[in-house]
């Protein structure tokens, strides 16, 4: 299966690589350009990312080869090329607290913490919009959805098992996304006050 992905991996960077004619008219006329305003025109195509973070070129719509850019100094062509700088770092959230009726009909309040990554900033630009806030709420509807299978006991009591069964069914819904959930922690559990 690996050979498989690699193949589809290099088939798409064969394919990225072609540019018809207009795409080459384009991005020579854009060279010609930097050439012609060189002393003004290097402080546009100079960019800088960090060490934390990374940046997905596109030129003239296509991911250029080579996957993400980054840390440091990378060369763009002002007229051609769009990017878009990503954070690496791990990144946490509160889930708001969620209504939840439990197995056993009782309704509780809950909410969470959840701490992911960009592990593939390539897969998060272009295979969802906005991953932060897709991952936002995949957790909080994954969060009702876990809560609903347990009675008030177990949510009481197996706090631990409950994050755990989380981050899984988080990771493997955000794996595509170029996502890693790291950590899933219930914070509190409130009963309703009567």
């Amino acid at each position: 299966m690996e050979n498989h992905d690699t193949d589809e991996k290099t088939t798409s960077d064969h394919k990225q690589q072609q540019w018809g004619i207009c795409d080459l008219v384009l991005i020579a006329v854009s060279r010609l350009f930097i050439l012609v305003t060189f002393p003004l025109s290097i402080f546009m195509c100079l960019k800088v990312v960090q060490e934390y973070e990374r940046a997905v070129i596109f030129r003239l719509g296509r991911i250029l080869p080579g996957g993400a850019k980054g840390p440091g100094l990378f060369f763009i062509i002002p007229c051609t090329d769009y990017y878009q700088k990503v954070d690496i770092r791990t990144v946490s959230f509160d889930v708001p607290p969620q209504e939840i009726l439990t197995k056993d009909s009782v309704t509780v309040s809950v909410d969470a913490v959840v701490y992911y990554k960009v592990y593939s900033p390539i897969a998060s630009i272009t295979n969802v919009e906005h991953f932060d806030r897709s991952t936002r709420l995949l957790a909080a509807t994954t969060l009702r959805n876990v809560l609903g299978t347990k009675n008030l006991f177990e949510v009481l009591s197996d706090r631990e098992n409950i994050s755990h069964t989380m981050q899984n069914m988080l990771d493997i819904a955000t794996d595509p996304w170029g996502v890693k959930v790291e950590r899933v922690e219930v914070k509190d559990v409130r009963l309703p006050v009567q």
